[in-house]
Parts: structure tokens; C-alpha cells; sequence
């Protein structure tokens, strides 16, 4: 996959993700109320994991991943397509989604410490200033004003996506520290394949035999999952990367949590609280804050 876009173009495709990742979100959250979590997330790989091949092999870039990119395909499958998508399933279980996306993108005030210890990145003011900014708004979504600290369902919901946010960020760090052999694009249909067996086994083992009762709704809610939501988004994703600087794609997938807050607000009727609010606009401007003081993580997932 060689071939790189025009600007215009490029920006088109990326506003294109940014949607397919924000209604993601809302999508997921339906999901999960009718579907098992871990079932959920398999059976959602396993379509992307449908396309995926089909995209690979259209455009020549299905090929067997050479050893020095066997870690960075276990980091990513395990990391983020597994741990993220599973806790981000279980923790949307008990969060709004809205609150939910601004949890999950936090992941990158999480990696500026990891980068400055295992990558020897250096805390510029501006990043200083950037995780300051952001861990102000996450203690804002946690003041006893706009949580309820007594409730043991929220406390766990919280905590997981905290928790998944964070297993993004290691993954990130790793993907930062790893010399590429292949593409990102042409190792994401292996990610799949090994993240969706991984899920279906772990999915038999602590939820049992999927019961799902099957309509158009959920077949529709599914196919948006895997096919817009996954494998769409990441081919999307490689070919934006390849066609526009590292900081306009870091500072614009800022928009996808936006996007999510909105869909959720407009599909679910979430109510839209000014602490929220707040929270999310000192989260997203410290990570741009970051981002602009420094070499931002990279873009690729969500």
C-alpha cells in the first residue's frame, strides 16, 4: 500500500474516521445492553477480521508477519484490541457513553510518563503544563458535585475504562519504541486474527455459549461495529497517516470523543452536564497542549 492521497482527500477520509470512531461509542453502548461484553467484542472483531482480509488481499498487503514484528502484533492484539475493547465493553455497561469516550481518551496523558521513562522523552513545559491541564479535568468528572462516589456499579465502570485507557497507553508506548518491518496496515490483519480467538475463548470461558437474540437491529448495530467501526476505520486510518503530518492527525482525532459526546447525547438522550463539559474541554486541550509541545502518539486506533 504504497500510493498516498491528495490533501483534500486525506482530510475527507479523515473526518470520515473521526465519525465512524465517534458513533462507535453509542453503537458499542446499545450493544452491550443486549450482548454480552466479550461476546460482543468477538463477534464484532471477527466481521472486521472478514473485511480486513478482504482489504488486505485486494490491495496486495496480505503477507505473514516477519519475526521482528511478532511483539508489536501480540502488544497491539493483547493491549488494545482485547484489553481496550473488553474493558471499554464491560465499563459501558455501567457509564454513559458520553462520560465514557472522554475516560477513554485520556490514554494520552498516560503516555507522556511512559515515554519520558522508557522511551528517555524529554517533559517539556508545554507537556508539564498539558497533563496538568488534563488530570484537572479528570478530577472535575470525579468531584463528589458530579459523582457518586457510594455507587459500587459506577466506581467499577469508572475504573474500567480508566483501566482500559491505560492499556492503550502502554500499548502505544510500545508501538513508539518498536522498528517497524512491515506497515502498520499490513500487520493489522494478523492483530485481528490473533485478537479475535483470543476474545471468542476467553468470551466461552467466563460468559459461556453466546445467547443473543438476533434481529435486524443487532445484525445492523454489529456489521456498523466490525465493518465501520474496526476494519474500515483502520485501512482509513493507515492511508490518512501516510498523507498528512503527525500533528494534524494527533489534533484531529481530538474531535472523535466531541463526535461521541454528541452522537450519544442526540441517539441515547444522554444529558450533557456543564462538568462534563469542562471535564472534557481541559482533557482534550491538555492533550492538544502535549501534543503541540512535543511528538504526539500516534493516531492509528480507537
Amino acid at each position: 500500500m504504497s500510493q498516498t492521497l491528495t490533501r483534500r482527500a486525506a482530510l475527507a477520509l479523515f473526518v470520515v474516521v473521526i465519525l465512524c470512531w465517534g458513533f462507535n461509542w453509542t453503537v458499542t453502548k446499545i450493544l452491550v445492553q443486549s450482548v454480552s461484553p466479550m461476546w460482543m467484542t468477538a463477534i464484532r472483531s471477527a466481521i472486521a477480521l472478514v473485511v480486513l482480509f478482504g482489504l488486505t488481499l485486494a490491495t496486495g498487503d496480505l503477507r505473514l508477519p516477519q519475526r521482528g514484528d511478532l511483539p508489536v502484533v501480540v502488544n497491539i492484539a493483547m493491549l488494545h484490541m482485547v484489553g481496550f475493547a473488553v474493558l471499554m465493553g464491560i465499563g459501558l455497561q455501567y457509564v454513559a457513553a458520553g462520560r465514557s469516550i472522554v475516560l477513554g481518551f485520556t490514554t494520552p496523558l498516560w503516555v507522556i510518563p511512559g515515554a519520558m521513562l522508557f522511551l528517555g522523552e524529554r517533559l517539556t513545559p508545554a507537556r508539564a503544563a498539558g497533563v496538568a491541564m488534563g488530570l484537572c479535568g479528570l478530577a472535575l468528572m470525579f468531584n463528589p458535585m458530579a459523582f457518586d462516589w457510594s455507587d459500587k456499579r459506577a466506581l467499577l465502570g469508572n475504573g474500567l475504562l480508566l483501566l482500559a485507557a491505560f492499556c492503550w497507553a502502554v500499548s502505544i508506548v510500545h508501538i513508539r519504541k518498536h522498528t517497524w518491518i512491515a506497515t502498520p496496515y499490513q500487520l493489522v490483519f494478523w492483530e485481528v486474527l490473533l485478537a479475535t480467538c483470543v476474545l471468542a475463548v476467553l468470551a466461552l470461558v467466563f460468559e459461556g455459549p453466546p445467547s443473543i437474540a438476533w434481529d435486524t437491529h443487532t445484525v445492523l448495530l454489529f456489521a456498523y461495529g466490525g465493518v465501520f467501526g474496526v476494519a474500515l476505520a483502520y485501512w482509513a486510518m493507515a492511508m490518512v497517516n501516510r498523507s498528512l503530518p503527525a500533528v494534524t492527525t494527533s489534533l484531529g482525532v481530538l474531535a472523535t470523543p466531541v463526535v461521541g459526546v454528541l452522537t450519544a447525547i442526540v441517539v441515547l438522550d444522554e444529558p450533557l452536564s456543564l462538568a462534563l463539559l469542562a471535564a472534557m474541554a481541559l482533557i482534550l486541550g491538555g492533550i492538544a497542549l502535549g501534543t503541540l509541545g512535543g511528538h504526539g502518539p500516534p493516531a492509528t486506533r480507537a
